[in-house]
C-alpha cells in the first residue's frame, strides 16, 4: 500500500546523518547491522550494511580504490566523479532521502555517506544464501529440465529470461508489506499480455495493506484473489522456469516473490489445475493418452467414493450383471463412519509423511498400510472395499497436478460424500449440481472458472481434452485478451 510521506532529506551536517541512519538502522542493538567509519582522500565517510548480505570481496576493491584517492580528486563535482569514475562497479545509484538509504541497507546494498556531499551513494554489492536450482519435487518429468526456481528472486528472473529471450518480456518490481518491505516481481510478455490485467493485477498488489508476506506467494493470493470459503485456486503455482515461460508466450502473468520457489500464474481455469509438462515432454498421442489417464483419476478421486456408497446403500440401482460392485458385509461399524475415519487416517498419514524425515518415511508407509490397514479389516472395524475404494480415489489425489486442486478436491468429496448418507440418490445429485454452480459462479481476475466448458468453446475444449501437436497450436487462449492472437 502506497503511503504518501515527507522526504527526510540527506543534511549538511555530516554527524547528522550518521546520528540518524545509526538510529533508524538499530546499529548499536542489532548484531549484524555494520557501520563503519572511514576517511578516504581526507573526507570522513562511513559505510553501512548488513553482515551476510555483502560480498567481501567487492567491499575489499571498493575500499582499496578509495583509499588510493587523493584530496585532489574529490575537490569538485565528487559525487560525479565518484559514481562514473572512481568507483568501478555496476549497480550504483545515489539518493538524497534518508529513509529510502535505510529501506536499501535493509535489503542488502551497502550504502557510502560521504562528509560535503549532501545525496547518499548506494552500492548494491550484495549476495543472498541460496540453493542450486534443482528439479521441484512437485512437477518432476521422465525428460526434461531438471532445474527450478529458488528462493532468491533475481536467480528466478534469470532462469526465465533464459527461456524467453525476448525485447518485450518485462519484469516490474514492487515492494509489499509495510515491515517486510518483501521484493515482488511482475512479469508479463508486453506486446503479448492484457494490460489491463497487468494494471489490475499491479493495482492489487499495490493495494496489500500488512505488516509482511509471512507466508510469501500465499499470502498475496489471499490478498489478490478473495474467496476465502473457497477452497479451489484461482492462481496456479510453479517451480519450473519452462512451464512459467510457456504461460508468458500464451499471455498469462507471472508474479514472483522473493524467498520463495514458487511463482504464481494468472489467471487461470480449472483446467490449467490438470495439466502437467510431462504431457508435452511425450509424443501428442502419448500425451493426449497421459492427460486422459490424468482426467479419470482426477474424476475418480472426486466421485467414486460417493457414487460406490451410493450403491451400496441402495442396490437396486446397480444394473443386472453388476451386483458385485456392491458390498457383501457392512462390517460392524456404519460405512459413513468407516469413510470418514479412513478419510481423517489418510489426512495424518499425509501429515505425518511431511514431519517424518525422509529415510523413515518409507518405513512409516508401510506400518501404515500393511499393519493398520490389514489389522482393521481383521477387527471389523473397516471393510476391504472401503479400503479398496478410498485406495482409488487417493492415488487420483496424488496424480492430480496441482496439490492445491487436489486438497480441494478431497474437501468437496467428503461434502458430496455427506449429502450422499443424507439424502441418498437426490443428495448425490444436489451435491453435483452444486459444485458445478459453485465453479460455474467461479472467476479468476475476470476470466470464467470453467472456460471453455462453460460458457463453451469447441475449439478451446478441444486443446483442453487433448494434447494437440505444437504446430497445430498456433493461436492463443482468447480467453487471455492477448494482443497477438497468432502464436
Amino acid at each position: 500500500m502506497k503511503i504518501e510521506r515527507d522526504k527526510k532529506l540527506v543534511s549538511k551536517v555530516f554527524d547528522e546523518n550518521i546520528s540518524y541512519l545509526k538510529e533508524r538502522l538499530g546499529v548499536d542493538k542489532s548484531f549484524d547491522v555494520v557501520h563503519l567509519d572511514v576517511e578516504y582522500a581526507k573526507r570522513n565517510m562511513s559505510l553501512f550494511m548488513v553482515d551476510g548480505f555483502v560480498k567481501d570481496d567487492i567491499l575489499h576493491y571498493l575500499m582499496k580504490y578509495l583509499s588510493e584517492l587523493s584530496p585532489e580528486q574529490l575537490e569538485e563535482n565528487t559525487l560525479e566523479k565518484l559514481l562514473k569514475t572512481y568507483i568501478p562497479y555496476v549497480e550504483i545509484e545515489k539518493t538524497d532521502d534518508l529513509d529510502v538509504v535505510v529501506q536499501t541497507v535493509l535489503a542488502g546494498p551497502t550504502a557510502l555517506v560521504i562528509e560535503g556531499v549532501e545525496e547518499v551513494i548506494l552500492i548494491d554489492a550484495r549476495t543472498y544464501p541460496v540453493r542450486g536450482p534443482q528439479e521441484p519435487d512437485m512437477e518432476r518429468v521422465v525428460r526434461g529440465s531438471r532445474d527450478g526456481y529458488v528462493e532468491t528472486i533475481v536467480f528466478n528472473t534469470a532462469l526465465t529470461r533464459r527461456r524467453v529471450r525476448d525485447r518485450s518480456l518485462r519484469m516490474e518490481y514492487l515492494q509489499v508489506g509495510r515491515r517486510s518491505k518483501t521484493d515482488v516481481v511482475v512479469c508479463y510478455l508486453e506486446d503479448i499480455a492484457d494490460l489491463d490485467h497487468v494494471k489490475e493485477l499491479k493495482e492489487s498488489l499495490e493495494a496489500i495493506d500488512t505488516d509482511g508476506l509471512s507466508m510469501g506467494e500465499k499470502t498475496i493470493e489471499e490478498f489478490i484473489s478473495g474467496r476465502h470459503f473457497n477452497p479451489y485456486p484461482t492462481v496456479r503455482y510453479t517451480e519450473r522456469p519452462d512451464t512459467a515461460a510457456a504461460h508468458l508466450f500464451e499471455g498469462h502473468v507471472i508474479v514472483f516473490v522473493d524467498g520463495s520457489p514458487s511463482a504464481l500464474i494468472t489467471p487461470t481455469t480449472f483446467w490449467h489445475h490438470l495439466q502437467h509438462a510431462e504431457e508435452y515432454r511425450n509424443k501428442p498421442i502419448v500425451g493426449a493418452y497421459l492427460r486422459m489417464v490424468r482426467f479419470i483419476a482426477v474424476w475418480a478421486s472426486i466421485f467414486i467414493l460417493p457414487l460406490w456408497f451410493l450403491l451400496a446403500q441402495n442396490p437396486s440401482l446397480l444394473p443386472e450383471g453388476y451386483e458385485f460392485i456392491g458390498i457383501e458385509d457392512h462390517g460392524q461399524v456404519p460405512l459413513l463412519l468407516q469413510f470418514l475415519l479412513i478419510e481423517l487416517g489418510i489426512d495424518v498419514l499425509r501429515m505425518a509423511a511431511i514431519h517424518t524425515p525422509s529415510s523413515l518415511a518409507t518405513a512409516l508407509g508401510l506400518v501404515a498400510a500393511l499393519m493398520v490397514g490389514q489389522v482393521a479389516v481383521e477387527v471389523g472395524l473397516l471393510t476391504n472395499e472401503v479400503i479398496l475404494y478410498l485406495a482409488i480415489a487417493a492415488i487420483g489425489t496424488f496424480a492430480t497436478p496441482s496439490y492445491e486442486l487436489g486438497l480441494a478436491n478431497r474437501i468437496y468429496r467428503i461434502v458430496l460424500l455427506l449429502f450422499t448418507a443424507w439424502l441418498g440418490p437426490i443428495g448425490f445429485i444436489a451435491g453435483f449440481t452444486g459444485w458445478i454452480i459453485m465453479l460455474a459462479r467461479m472467476k479468476s481476475f475476470n476470466v470464467p472458472y470453467l472456460y471453455p466448458f462453460i460458457p463453451f468453446d469447441y475449439r478451446a475444449m478441444r486443446d483442453v481434452l487433448f494434447r494437440s501437436p505444437m504446430p497445430l497450436k498456433n493461436r492463443r487462449p482468447t480467453f487471455l485478451h492477448p494482443q497477438d492472437p497468432d502464436r
